[in-house]
């Protein structure tokens, strides 16, 4: 029997997770849950790094003896050390307004096609490339940066290796070597020293208290897709769903084109060394957000509630582009939503079904538009998507995404995230051949669910006016 501990940072909360393998199944059970809230340091948001380290530390010291344990989190945050290896300061938060703007100093240096066909990422100012941008001319007495699962895993065992997986959501890693591309990190004017020593996933990095540390997918979409119970038959999307949703599909080599470029594509190093070709798209954060906003107004509903006063709503009134700026930031969801409708001349969602079923509607659409162009840059036509994560709870949004694509989806499993941290240390154990494998036992042992596209022919014309319009304002970047 091989016991794993594996830990997992959402962007409100930390998990550790205790995954056990006994030769034919993966079994799991959460262990602890403890808060991940980003706080203010001297007008940053930052990570609370020492609080959550606290966790970390406390959750090793109860679980006993564990046979590994491993990070991940979201990807291109990092943390900055000295020359005597202290931690800076606390490690900002993608969602600082830091980075604004700074994508344009880039282009003063570098066109954005050369960026894109170097590095193969989707330009977003979130990039690490950017953020690093931002402490240019204010940190360079720093020596080494690592991403935040790497960072964790330093504060344990001291070392100062980054994983493939996450480095290559940095807009700094060449996709055909899988390498730091130095011509594009001299862009920050941080030495080449900065840039610490990249290695594959499922690799022992060093030991805390006798437990061998993996290094796993540290970013988590690829833990997610590693564990995606698929057979290796026809042709498969993937949708990893919870705040973020990244929709896309395992690729042989990089698409590093110029219409791969305008169509907002990311190349990503998998877990099995494969390229996941993908797309972000803002995800359920836009629920959990209007959430938090009908709760401060005194609603208390839970999703289920949400999902049915959506059902009672008139379909396809309107839509909403997701990722349009100003959903990015807190606060205010309802009037968004709403000044979005009358600025696109869209009739206004009034009451809060409306504006749910807005939400799931825009979410579908920008799927069916993501897969779409996916489609057609890579010539596949795919047969089937499966679902990961925490969005497989909600039937409404699965019934709608398999009515947007026409094409079956396969929900589950749930875990995903925490399923593929625990298969790739059981691979770094040598317990698990590799990922193909780890996949073969999955499919065997998890729960997952079959949504059929239903009422084809009727909502395929309904889709197709809608997604034409929206996809004028997408285009068009919601503005009128």
């Amino acid at each position: 029997m091989n016991t794993v501990l594996a830990f997992d940072f959402g962007a409100s909360t930390g998990r550790a997770l205790l995954g056990h393998f006994d030769g034919e199944k993966i079994t799991y059970e959460e262990v602890h849950r403890f808060d991940n809230v980003p706080i203010k340091e001297n007008n940053r948001i930052a990570w609370d790094f020492y609080s959550i380290l606290k966790e970390v530390e406390k959750t090793i010291a109860s679980c006993g003896k564990v046979d590994s344990l491993a990070f991940d989190t979201w990807g291109v945050d990092y943390g900055l050390l000295t020359e005597n290896d202290f931690l800076m300061s606390l490690p900002t938060n993608y969602r600082d307004p830091r980075t604004n703007g700074m994508p344009e100093k880039v282009f003063q240096q570098i066109s954005p096609e050369k960026l894109y066909i170097s590095t193969g990422n989707q330009i977003m100012n979130i990039n690490t490339l950017f953020q690093l941008m931002a402490e240019k001319g204010k940190r360079l007495e720093s020596q080494k940066m690592l991403f935040m699962p790497d960072l964790f895993a330093w504060a344990l065992c001291g070392s100062h290796t980054v994983d493939r997986t996450i480095a290559s959501t940095s807009q700094m890693v060449n996709p055909l070597t899988g390498d730091w591309d130095h011509n594009i990190t001299c862009l920050t004017s941080f030495p080449v020293t900065f840039f610490p020593k990249i290695v594959d996933c499922a690799t022992v990095c060093g030991e805390h208290k006798g437990i061998p540390v993996v290094k796993v997918a540290g970013h988590d979409t690829q833990c997610a897709v590693a564990a995606m119970p698929w057979d290796g038959i026809g042709e498969a999307a993937f949708l990893s769903c919870g705040t973020w949703s990244l929709i896309g599909c395992e690729l042989d080599k990089p698409i590093l084109t110029k219409k791969s470029m305008e169509d907002e594509l990311s190349n990503e190093i998998g877990a099995n060394g494969k390229i996941n070709y993908l797309k972000n798209i803002s995800g359920l954060w836009l629920i959990q957000e209007i959430r938090r906003n009908f709760r401060a107004e005194g609603k208390e509903y839970s999703y289920n509630d949400m999902e049915q006063l959506a059902r009672k709503e008139p379909a396809f009134a309107c839509f909403i582009d997701p990722d349009s700026p100003e959903f990015a930031g807190p606060g205010g969801m309802p009037e968004k939503i709403r000044a979005y409708c009358e600025r696109t001349g869209q009739s206004i969602p009034q009451t809060d079904g409306a504006l749910v079923r807005c939400i799931y509607e825009s979410l579908s659409m920008k799927y069916r538009y993501a897969i779409a162009q996916i489609q057609e840059n890579t010539g596949k036509k795919f047969e089937v998507l499966h679902l990961l994560g925490g969005g497989t709870k909600d039937t409404f949004l699965c019934r709608m995404t398999a009515d947007a694509l026409g094409f079956p989806v396969v929900a589950g499993p749930t875990e995903a995230t925490a399923l593929g941290k625990i298969m790739l240390q059981l691979i770094a154990l040598g317990a698990i051949k590799n990922v193909a494998e780890g996949r073969k036992l999955i499919r065997k042992t998890e729960k997952v669910t079959t949504y059929y596209p239903q009422k084809i022919d009727m909502l395929d014309e309904k889709y197709r006016i809608k997604c034409t319009f929206f996809c004028v304002l997408i285009s068009c970047k919601g503005r009128k």
